[in-house]
């Protein structure tokens, strides 16, 4: 059964929208470009594959490894170095396998740009919802071949997106949870509030105009 170790020094988490603006927009321009370039040469290929007469066996190998390259980068370096976090798991001698979720210390945030930070996380909330889009275009399409395809690059990226979501929350599902909760019941109050103050302010219908008839 696997079991969560709690995040290294959690009290430092970076919380979203608080890292520091270093010196400059980017810190680390090639790990930005390596962060959003394997991603997308990975989606490029499938979609060129698709639409040109290419061989598939050559198409999904090249697309796994660029999959695979992207996974093992994200998770390894380019959020370590973007936005100071990192998940890792291993197995213990009891045959367990446990969780990390660590976080960079708060003397070291300066190191982390805002800019970069946003290209981070914009990049692996987009690319799961293109996989998707993906995804549903193979299933209506009837190509099974491609709807393959499509679910492992789909499993990939969400499991990095939720790995580093699990690090921003502390490592506890419960965290997580809690807090699209927290986001969930914020949106319906302030929808709450939009429609009251709607309801105040909106002009009542002309009377006179109804008795000038009769």
């Amino acid at each position: 059964m696997a079991a969560n170790v709690p995040l290294l020094e959690s009290d430092d988490v970076l919380e979203f929208g608080e890292e520091d603006e270093p010196k400059g927009r980017f810190k680390h321009p090639m790990v930005v470009l390596f962060h959003v370039g394997f991603r997308s040469a990975a989606l490029v290929v499938y979609m060129l594959c698709g639409w040109f007469d290419v061989s598939f066996i050559g198409s999904f190998v090249t697309t796994i490894l660029l999959l695979s390259i992207d996974f093992w980068t994200v998770k390894n370096i380019t959020g370590r170095i973007l936005v100071g976090l990192r998940w890792w798991n291993f197995i213990d001698e009891k045959g367990q396998s446990h969780w990390v979720f660590e976080a960079r210390k708060s003397g070291s945030q300066g190191r982390v740009s805002s800019t970069e930070a946003r290209i981070f996380w914009t990049a692996l909330v987009v690319f799961p919802v293109l996989w998707g889009v993906m995804l549903l275009v193979a299933v209506v399409t009837l190509k099974i071949r491609w709807f393959v395809l499509d679910c492992i690059a789909l499993s990939l990226n969400c499991s990095n997106l939720w790995g580093f979501v699990r690090c921003k929350a502390g490592g506890s599902e419960t965290s997580v949870t809690d807090s699209v909760k927290n986001m969930a019941s914020s949106l319906m109050r302030q929808q709450m509030l939009a429609n009251m103050a709607s309801m105040f302010t909106r002009s009542p219908p002309n009377a006179g105009g109804s008795n000038s008839n009769v």
